[in-house]
Parts: C-alpha cells; structure tokens; sequence
C-alpha cells in the first residue's frame, strides 16, 4: 500500500430515514463533530447559508500523536439528497478528498456512506512516511484504520440522530 496510489476507506449502514432527512445532517459541516474524536470544530469560509460547489471551510483537529491542526476544505460536489464531497487543502493535489453519499434504498430508509481517500498532496501522514519510508504501508493502514473508527461514529451518530427523531 502507497500513499501516492491514494489509500481509501469507506463505511456504510442502512438509515430508517428519507434522503432528505440524512441530507440535513450529512450537509451540516458540524455534524461530525459530535461524533468524531479527531474534528473538533468547523468553520465556513464561505456563505454557509447558501453552499455550493467551491464553498470553503475550516476544520480544526486534535490527534494525540500529532497534536492539533487547522484545514481548509473546498467543496467539490454538492448534489442535494445525493453526493457532499470535498477536497483538503489544494485541489490540485489535496491532502484528502472526503465524501457523504445517501442512496435511497425505498422511500423511507437509505444507505448512507462516508469515503475517505488520502493524497496525493502533502499531509501530516506523508510526513511520517518520509521519515520512516520502510514501513510506509503499515503507517497507512494504522491512519485508514483510524479513519475508519471515526467514520463509523459518525454513521452511527447520524443513525441514532435520524431514527431517534432528532435531526
């Protein structure tokens, strides 16, 4: 595993809600934040009231190897009840590109997903792998596995929140 062939991780669970309902929540920025141990607080950049396409935010995060960091966020699709995708730092070659996707299932009940795929631009990860080249692969597949948990929180908190009638 390589970290310029962009490593991926991705987690899905079936929702008792409308896309609508999950587009609510997947299409607030703060949304994972009450979910996940690594982002701390978001930000718009941009009209958060109006987000489209190009929209930027700002993502704090803390990682107890690492410490805390800040990032800006472009969004790179935004397909209402659909697709919320955006890219970490440059678009050219972000650090990460993140995605919430909701299909609808039938009209009461969807999957929702949450990808992950890292690179090709510099992040911290790239910067560990740089300096221990030699165990490249297991340094991704510790920071997919991370990932992964908290992606799995965030579902899971979503769930809770849609079928618990909060959202």
């Amino acid at each position: 595993m390589r970290y310029e062939d962009g490593p991926t991780v991705e987690v899905s669970t079936v929702v008792n809600a409308t896309a609508e309902e999950t587009w609510r929540l997947v299409s607030d920025i703060a949304t994972p934040v009450q979910y996940s141990e690594e982002l701390q607080a978001t930000e718009w950049i941009d009209d958060g009231d109006n987000p489209t396409v190009g929209s930027r935010f700002k993502g704090r995060n803390r990682h107890p190897q690492v410490g805390e960091w800040e990032v800006t966020c472009t969004i790179t699709e935004y397909k209402p009840n659909e697709v919320f995708a955006w890219a970490v730092g440059d678009l050219d070659g972000p650090a990460a590109r993140w995605w919430f996707t909701i299909e609808s299932a039938n009209p009461t009940s969807v999957t929702l997903s949450q990808k992950a795929t890292l690179g090709p631009g510099p992040s911290g990860l790239s910067a560990a792998i740089e300096h221990m080249p030699d165990k490249e692969a297991k340094i991704i597949e510790n920071r997919l596995n991370q990932l992964k948990g908290n992606m799995e929180a965030n579902l899971t908190g979503m769930k809770a929140t849609l079928e618990g009638g909060n959202a």
